[in-house]
């Protein structure tokens, strides 16, 4: 007769049984006290290290993240030997991860990863760290460790991990994915994988990338059983949403409160449209044209039909650009809105903006003014207004960048027509001049010096036509006038008159300009329209003759190609003058410096 083994008991277990019955309910501040009296009673008990353990995670479980690091550090220092000191250290992860210090993680992941033997530890300690470059915006080393981790799942931890592989994968290269793949061939189910991940970019839409994933996988993996499905899923998005070559669409308010606008836009495209196929030896290009009528809605309406018809760019619009822009990055379709919508171009990688910016208009003032004409002081008289403001604070941010000093910026009320209190404060403080015997100072009529060379003035023509006057009436005479694109009126020459002689400003445009093509362009929309274009006119037609060159492009196959290249057009020469774009979506033109010579505008040389 065998009699049973005796269980054996530590001093303490009934405090920790009950404290953990009560953990397990989820009854966390009762066990956190029990758990606390039986360390209090056996600091070297038996369970005095699991105790710690489950203190640390009553206090995660709570968001006191602090007081957790605290008691697993505790523990790791008291108990260093304990089995349960691989999962402290572990768990100091998950509460830098918690309180979103990422760097943190990644860089004690390498001291845990060095003493951990447990696959559980290296796997939790992979996702952390995946997880951790994911919040920071690196899918691609997101990804990297998310397919470390696959590698010490099992199998009911394999799914978990596979959609963390498939959410990383969705902002990264196509080639890279590929290439992470490959280098773990013997660890990983590389096939599944990648036929996984190709069909999940085609969720996202994600298509060129869906395209690229799966074409691998057929030349790869012939004999996979999945080829035939990758290979009909090709075929559809090849179908349905590569483009047709030589169609443009263009989006423009053709009724509702902007008819008139849209229309002599849409004429100007149109005449772009002739000039380019007359001019062209490829397919004539067709135009798409779809009324937004200024409503979101209708917007988002057109650019789906403009998808249908599988256009490779659209071409506006001037109202609504939000929602339409959204729509186009949804359907991967290139768009270049035309409008002062600011951060648009931020709202994905399809989304790209051709106009004049209040960054643009003050690089090309500062330079010209430091670099040609050596002013090195400057004063700035501004509306208090979102426009004045956001040129205010442009401006003297581009003279301290180019080693200049603005010594005062004084606002005024944007309805203001009375600019005495600002022009005196303005000028009140002035450079000392020398000493002079006193009867050559009191035969003499000239003006204390100012201590500023040139004068900043951020606003439309009428109230500048106001201002103007008024600072030499108050002595701020013998200094450069400064203006933005509205100073380009005729209506601040009427108003100011001998005031505003010498004063310069910049535009995107000049209809007088001696450019061969802004002669040529100018004369064509003369004889259609009997009149002269304006900046948006000329920025719709350049436009235009970007984007028909590039949808007509044999080369050029898809709408992602399309993209690239407007993302990496350099100095496209247009009757706006050069044109470039950035990574962010946002054009780069260099303006056209104008200056008040009697009753008109005269061109500059800018080579700043």
């Amino acid at each position: 007769m065998h009699l049973p083994e005796p269980v054996e008991f530590h001093p303490g277990d009934d405090f920790f049984s009950r404290a953990e019955k009560m953990f397990q309910r989820k009854e966390y501040g009762n066990s956190l006290e029990i758990y606390d009296k039986y360390l209090a009673r056996f600091p070297d008990g038996y369970r005095a290290a699991q105790a710690l353990m489950k203190k640390g995670l009553i206090h995660t479980a709570l968001g006191e993240y602090d007081k957790s690091y605290i008691v697993y550090n505790l523990l790791i220092a008291k108990y260093p030997s304990s089995p349960v000191v691989s999962d402290a250290r572990v768990e100091i992860l998950v509460t830098f991860y918690n309180q979103g210090k990422y760097n943190q993680v990644i860089s004690h992941a390498a001291h845990v990863l060095e003493e951990s033997f447990f696959r559980v530890h290296i796997l939790r300690t992979y996702t952390l760290v995946g997880d951790s470059y994911m919040a920071m915006g690196s899918s691609a080393k997101a990804l990297n460790y998310y397919l470390m981790a696959y590698t010490k799942t099992k199998k009911h931890e394999k799914e978990k991990i596979i959609f963390k592989i498939e959410s990383a994968a969705k902002e990264v290269d196509p080639a890279i994915i590929i290439s992470l793949f490959i280098r773990r061939k013997d660890e990983l189910p590389v096939e599944d994988l990648i036929y996984r991940t190709g069909l999940s970019k085609a969720e996202w839409k994600k298509y060129e990338d869906t395209v690229i994933l799966l074409s691998e996988f057929i030349k790869r993996f012939p004999e996979n059983e999945n080829v035939q499905s990758a290979k009909k899923l090709i075929q559809d998005i090849n179908e349905k949403f590569t483009f047709k070559h030589n169609i443009l669409g263009c989006l423009l308010p053709l009724s509702g409160p902007y008819t008139s606008y849209g229309n002599k836009i849409l004429k100007c495209i149109e005449m772009a449209l002739d000039q380019f196929n007359s001019q062209n030896s490829r397919s004539l290009i067709k135009l798409i044209v779809k009324d937004s009528e200024s409503d979101p809605e209708k917007a988002v309406l057109a650019v789906n039909e403009l998808s249908e018809e599988r256009v490779g760019a659209i071409l506006g619009p001037v109202t609504t650009h939000e929602a339409a822009a959204l729509e186009a990055q949804e359907k991967r379709i290139p768009i270049i809105t035309l409008g002062q919508k600011e951060n648009i171009a931020t709202l994905g990688d399809y989304v790209f903006r051709n106009f004049i910016t209040p960054e643009m208009q003050v690089q090309a003032i500062v330079s010209y003014a430091i670099q040609v004409l050596e002013i090195n002081r400057f004063a700035i008289l501004y509306p208090d207004d979102k426009y004045g403001t956001t040129f205010m604070g442009l401006f003297q941010d581009e003279v301290e960048a180019y080693g200049g000093e603005v010594i005062r910026a004084e606002p005024y009320h944007h309805d203001q027509t009375d600019f005495a209190e600002p022009i005196k404060k303005l000028a009140e403080t002035q450079t000392k001049l020398p000493e002079q015997p006193e009867e050559e100072t009191e035969n003499s009529d000239s003006e204390p010096a100012l201590d500023f060379e040139a004068v900043f003035i951020p606003d439309g023509p009428t109230t500048s036509g106001l201002l103007v006057p008024q600072l030499a009436f108050y002595d701020v005479v013998g200094v450069h006038l400064f203006g933005t694109n509205l100073w380009h009126s005729d209506r601040l020459i009427e108003m100011a008159k001998q005031f505003i002689q010498g004063a310069i400003m910049v535009d995107g445009f000049f209809a007088g300009s001696n450019s061969q093509k802004v002669k040529d362009f100018v004369e064509m929309f003369e004889e259609t329209f009997d009149e002269k274009p304006g900046f948006i006119e000329a920025v719709a037609y350049d436009t235009a003759m970007i984007l028909f060159d590039l949808v007509s492009r044999n080369d050029i196959q898809s709408r992602s190609e399309i993209k690239n290249e407007i993302m990496n057009l350099q100095d496209f020469q247009g009757v706006t003058g050069t044109t470039s774009f950035d990574n962010t979506g946002n054009a780069h033109k260099k303006l056209y410096l104008l200056q008040i010579q009697g009753d008109k505008f005269i061109e500059l040389e800018n080579n700043s």
